[in-house]
């Protein structure tokens, strides 16, 4: 799946629906209040913080046409070449998918993994990489794709951007969907209706 001259430097890449960043809350009281601003809810979905490098996927005519890393929100860098060789991202999506579908996530590399690369490093003298994250945006953003397929990065997909003919009415039910169509979405997810199963889900994960 690696073919063709990579060129020197990654091409500039405008995402169709700019890539907004997260906020942060760092205790329970912070949880509270940010839900005490939300007015009557019904439900909200729940998921695990994956610390990857973000990316932006577009398929047309079911077809992965560009992925991009979120760069400053508005514009990204071209790693299609590199990311054509992640299994977990597939290069074409089912029939019943939508023509055009811009979906984000997080590319990441599993613990075992970065433990192995940086014995291997080591070995080879070379100075091991600091954390899995800096790992996989390293890893990702390769000249060589060939360097990229060696590593066994994997994706969560965690948001939609631009989407024509099919619309959510959740984001439960965006990742049913996603799924549907052969996305890696996160299996964690759980719809909770309180503040207080908000606490007991980060409790569990801590």
């Amino acid at each position: 799946q690696v073919g063709g001259a990579v060129s020197a430097t990654f091409a500039e890449v405008e995402h169709l629906v700019p890539m907004m960043s997260l906020d942060n809350a760092f205790s329970t009281a912070d949880v509270e209040h940010w839900y005490s601003r939300l007015g009557s809810v019904s439900a909200l979905l729940c998921e695990v913080k994956i610390d990857g490098l973000a990316l932006d996927l577009v398929y047309r005519d079911r077809r992965l046409a560009v992925a991009a890393t979120r760069g400053d929100g508005r514009f990204g860098e071209d790693v299609t070449a590199n990311v054509l060789t992640i299994a977990d991202i597939p290069q074409t999506l089912p029939a019943h998918a939508p023509d055009l579908l811009e979906v984000r996530g997080e590319v990441f590399f599993p613990v075992a993994g970065f433990e192995e690369l940086n014995e291997s490093l080591v070995a080879a003298g070379k100075a091991p990489f600091a954390n899995p994250r800096n790992s996989a945006a390293g890893s990702l953003r390769q000249k060589n794709p060939e360097v990229t397929a060696s590593r066994p990065l994997r994706m969560l997909v965690h948001g939609v951007g631009e989407v024509e003919g099919v619309t959510f009415s959740s984001q439960s039910e965006a990742y049913q969907r996603l799924g549907e169509w052969g996305l890696p979405v996160p299996e964690t997810a759980r719809v909770v209706e309180s503040a207080a199963e908000v606490a007991e889900f980060v409790a569990y994960y801590g």
